[in-house]
Formats: structure tokens, C-alpha cells, sequence
């Protein structure tokens, strides 16, 4: 089990929702944490609340030089959790080019500059945590959510291939796949969401994750295994069932 009193860690969209549930918990377990977001006043506010020493570093991770300046201000950490995203509702019959391509930057793009910006200097120390946030809804395209799923499965294969590359060094990867958990974004939903889960919840289950030493977890569990089990179905199967 990792030791977190004393541990260093910069979470990316931390202002709301889960990044900020997984704030409180890791403050309460002796971290002291940057917290990064585009929001500062609520950034500010969620610092204030917490029991452990916070750092408010505001920040839009679609801008490159933003990033990098961020980490180098930053400078040495124990480890990044990458929770930033954008969400909305929508698909081929009532696309929007301008979201599609916020969502694939944030969500996706935006997790590449944060770990291009961070993992150099720990693959030189030989030493760090990097914790990325896929979706259930990666596994496959799901309808009407065809730039969500694609910016998540990007992550998903991001976190997969890190891992392959420095499973044998002191640099940990992981990945973290939730189903819906109950946001702001997720009120965008006009249809019921199964197992949906509140961020505490949520972020109780990411930390016993991050605690360990195993490389995904995806959940709720039950769940899960309808996306999971989805990848192994033929296509003409997965398009009657899902399209």
C-alpha cells in the first residue's frame, strides 16, 4: 500500500465534482496538494476548505505554454492526477464542430501536455505517480457520444501504453475508468443513469485504487462489465444492442 503523508500531488481539474471530492480526500490523508483548474474562485474556495496544506495554480490545460510553465513553477512532484473534461450531450445528427474539438482538447490533447510536461523529470528520477481518468464509455463508441467516448478512449490507450512502457521502472501508471457520477456535467443528461454514483463515492474508490498497485479499475464493478464485456461482442451484435 503507498504511503500518502507527505506526498506531493498536482490534481488537473480539481475545482468541482470529482477532482474536488479527491482533493478532500487526499488532504485528509496528509497530502499536500496543487490544485489546478480554469476556475480560480472556486480553486480558492475548495483550498480554503481543506484540512491539508493546498496550492491554487489556475490553468487551461489547451494551452501549451501554460502547461509547461505551470510544471516548471510546479517543479518536482510525487505524482499528477489528470481529471480535467468537458461534456456535452450530443451526436452525429446534431453535431457541433466547436465542442467536438473543445472535447477532444481538453479531455484528451489536454492530458498530453500535462504528461509530457511532468513525466521527463520522472522518468529521470526514476520515481512518480501518474493517475489518468478514462470513462466506461470508452470502451466503445457509444451513441450519441461519439467525441466523449473518442476523447476518452484516447486517454484509455494513452494510460495503456505509458504503462507498458514503465511498468518495469520507479514511474507507476494508472488508469481510471468511471461510469456516471452525478456532476454538473452529467446534469446535462435527459435520460436515467444507471449506478450513478456521487463524487465522494466515486473518489473513495479512486484512492483505494491509487493506494495499490494494480493499473485499472473501472467501476461501479456491475457495471462495468457491460462495457468490458461489450469489446468482445461482433459488431453486428454491439450495433443491435447499442446503436
Amino acid at each position: 500500500m503507498r504511503s500518502w503523508s507527505g506526498q506531493r500531488y498536482w490534481l488537473v481539474g480539481a475545482s468541482e465534482g470529482l477532482g474536488a471530492a479527491l482533493a478532500q480526500h487526499l488532504s485528509r490523508m496528509g497530502v499536500s496538494l496543487i490544485l489546478s483548474a480554469r476556475d480560480e474562485d472556486r480553486l480558492n474556495e475548495l483550498g480554503r476548505a481543506l484540512p491539508g496544506r493546498a496550492e491554487v495554480v489556475p490553468l487551461d490545460v489547451t494551452d501549451a505554454d501554460a502547461v509547461a510553465t505551470a510544471a516548471e513553477r510546479i517543479g518536482d512532484i510525487d505524482g499528477i492526477v489528470y481529471l480535467a473534461g468537458v461534456y456535452w450531450p450530443f451526436g452525429a445528427k446534431d453535431w457541433s464542430v466547436e465542442k467536438a474539438i473543445a472535447t477532444a482538447d481538453v479531455n484528451f490533447t489536454g492530458a498530453m501536455r500535462l504528461v509530457g510536461a511532468v513525466m521527463p523529470g520522472m522518468v529521470r528520477r526514476n520515481r512518480g505517480h501518474i493517475v489518468l481518468t478514462g470513462s466506461l464509455s470508452g470502451y466503445r463508441g457509444m451513441p450519441e457520444s461519439a467525441a466523449y467516448s473518442a476523447s476518452k478512449a484516447g486517454v484509455m490507450a494513452l494510460a495503456e501504453s505509458l504503462y507498458s512502457d514503465l511498468r518495469k521502472t520507479g514511474v507507476q501508471v494508472q488508469l481510471l475508468n468511471p461510469g456516471f457520477i452525478r456532476t454538473r456535467l452529467t446534469a446535462r443528461n435527459d435520460f436515467r443513469m444507471p449506478f450513478l454514483m456521487e463524487p465522494e463515492e466515486a473518489a473513495r474508490i479512486c484512492v483505494e485504487h491509487m493506494s495499490g498497485h494494480a493499473f485499472k479499475r473501472s467501476f461501479p464493478t456491475l457495471f462495468s462489465w457491460v462495457f468490458r464485456g461489450s469489446v468482445a461482442l461482433p459488431d453486428g451484435i454491439y450495433y443491435r444492442l447499442f446503436g
